[in-house]
């Protein structure tokens, strides 16, 4: 399951990277965490933080939230982003640490680090370096960054629990965890999990709240806390429900006030 999860998230976000390289928008799927007027990704980031970006950057973003405005970067800092696609969160945080520190992004998928790297050489920014690699298995060493920030992505991974223990593995002792995710409150109908294009589309696969924090906890982060920027409603579950094959009408009040975007945030103690 886990390895059939990633070869369809590859897949997915790969095309979607091709799409913004030839000039278009990205077709990941309605209920994707594509940008636009998609309830959970739309309007994510301010006029003044985009402006000095290249445009593919910002066409790229397929996240659910703005960790870098979170974050509370600081100069000097070393930075990972987990699932960094496009590159957006890794150019905002390379501008935030500046010259002296660095931004790394990581993501496994071959056309969105072709894309990531031409925004890099477009926007002129220096202290960039995106790997190739998978979230649960960090090609970094042992405490050697300071903060790891992620956008609406450890949702898609098959092993959440490798993914929250690398990001502690790679973090110095006092760095700090600060993610935007999906996660869910409460039950989810079981036809919503089935969902591959779902999963795709940063919803199967959230965690339940409870669930993420005891997975935080268990790999050894303190300070762990889990806050709600979006809370999505029936009308907002309508619209990321529509290429689900599902019953619309009748799953959208079962999920109302079930799924929102959150930020999570965890210290790894510095002793």
């Amino acid at each position: 399951m886990e390895s059939r999860i990633r070869e369809t998230v590859k897949e997915k976000y790969g095309a979607a990277a091709r799409q913004v390289l030839e000039g278009g928008e990205p077709e990941c799927c309605t209920s994707s965490c594509c940008g636009g007027d998609d309830p959970i990704s739309g309007n994510l980031y301010g006029e003044g933080e985009t402006t000095l970006l290249p445009e593919q950057a910002v066409r790229a973003s397929l996240g659910c939230g703005n960790p870098t405005a979170l974050a509370d970067l600081r100069p000097g800092e070393v930075v990972l982003d987990l699932g960094s696609g496009g590159g957006i969160d890794v150019l905002l945080s390379a501008r935030r640490v500046g010259p002296n520190g660095k931004a790394y992004g990581l993501d496994m998928t071959e056309d969105m680090l072709a894309l990531a790297r031409e925004n890099q050489r477009k926007a002129g920014v220096e202290n960039v370096e995106f790997l190739k690699g998978e979230i649960e298995n960090i090609p970094l060493p042992e405490a050697s960054v300071d903060v790891v920030i992620s956008n609406c992505v450890i949702n898609l991974s098959g092993d959440k629990r490798a993914v929250i223990a690398e990001s502690f593995r790679v973090l110095k002792p006092g760095g700090r965890l600060a993610v935007s995710d999906v996660v869910v409150r409460g039950s989810v109908p079981d036809q919503v999990r089935r969902s591959m294009e779902l999963w795709i589309g940063c919803v199967a696969g959230a965690l339940e709240e409870s669930e993420f924090r005891s997975l935080m906890e268990t790999a050894g982060f303190t300070d762990v806390s889990i806050e709600p920027t979006r809370v999505y409603d029936a009308e907002d579950a309508r619209a990321f429900l529509q290429s689900s094959g599902l019953d619309v009408d009748a799953i959208a009040p079962l999920v109302e006030g079930k799924f929102l975007s959150a930020f999570v945030r965890g210290r790894k103690p510095a002793a």
